[in-house]
């Protein structure tokens, strides 16, 4: 199928609902669904966020901007993923039960505002791309996911969101903060929060695709293949050393596998062999120290 004849099925899809509210969280996928809903259906669709400790203050305001470029009402609802034991813990199935409580409160707020369907941005590549336990969530609860339903792949998302010149049509995908804390270390506030502050020291200091994963203290840093000779640099090395220390983590380290996404989820701990090569670049002495 073409993607004009993918857009045109999707459109009739949403159009055929009384109103939807979907799960927003300002990147390319659900930009694109809140973009036609809100074409086909004008003020009956609604783009909702969740605001929680692991979503990035970044991203919920990234969040607001698109909604506002889109020109869709938007809501904003808060809840905390770490009252949830079974989320803290951090096991194989963390994003399964952060993904049921986001959805849950999607639900609470459709229905405070008169509105059965909650739809998401999951769209027909995401099943395949290895351990995803939230798609399973997704499922349970019975939300719509028309990119899914109709076909449309994470590239002819993109495609479509060029079309209507959305801003985000390039944007990397972006987990939320718990994903940068290894299976099995518990997710706590601290952690958290000084995650999404050095992440937000490598977005000041231009650097585009990374990850800031924390390994109890240990920060491993994980970078695009073509900035990592940025990364390399002494001058980025000694600010990294000090920044990163402020922060409160013990020692910093470069992944030389670079920016991969699911690094530290369980399909990519099946055996040692897998295990990311990293190299404590930062505990060398350089000259000028």
């Amino acid at each position: 199928m073409s993607l004009d004849a993918k857009l045109d099925a999707l459109r009739a899809d949403l159009a055929d609902r009384d109103g939807v509210l979907i799960a927003f969280s300002g990147g390319v996928d659900s930009s694109v669904v809140a973009t036609l809903a809100h074409e086909v259906l004008g003020d009956d669709a609604v783009a909702c966020t969740a605001k929680s400790e692991t979503l990035p203050a970044a991203e919920l305001d990234d969040a607001r901007r698109v909604a506002e470029e889109i020109g869709i009402r938007h809501e904003i609802v808060s809840f905390s993923e770490l009252d949830n034991p079974d989320f803290a813990v951090n096991d194989d199935d963390r994003c399964y039960h952060c993904r049921t409580m986001r959805l849950g409160k999607m639900y609470e707020t459709a229905r405070d505002l008169g509105i059965e369907t909650v739809c998401d941005g999951t769209n027909a590549s995401d099943p395949g791309e290895g351990h995803r336990p939230g798609l399973r969530a997704v499922e349970e609860l019975e939300v719509a996911s028309p990119l899914l339903r109709h076909d449309v792949t994470k590239a002819e998302v993109r495609e479509i969101a060029d079309r209507f010149d959305l801003s985000v049509a390039d944007k990397p995908s972006m987990a939320c903060l718990s994903s940068r804390i290894p299976t099995g270390m518990e997710v706590t506030e601290e952690k958290l929060t000084r995650v999404e502050k050095a992440e937000r020291l490598l977005r000041t200091w231009g650097f585009e695709q990374f990850r800031v994963r924390d390994h109890d203290g240990l920060a491993r840093i994980e970078v695009g293949e073509d900035e990592l000779a940025r990364a390399l640099d002494t001058d980025f090395v000694q600010a990294a050393r000090e920044h990163f220390d402020d922060l409160g983590f013990d020692h910093v380290t470069l992944d030389l596998h670079g920016y991969r996404t699911g690094s530290v989820s369980p399909a990519d701990e099946e055996s040692e062999d897998d295990e990311p090569l990293v190299e404590d670049v930062f505990a060398q002495d350089y000259p000028g120290q």
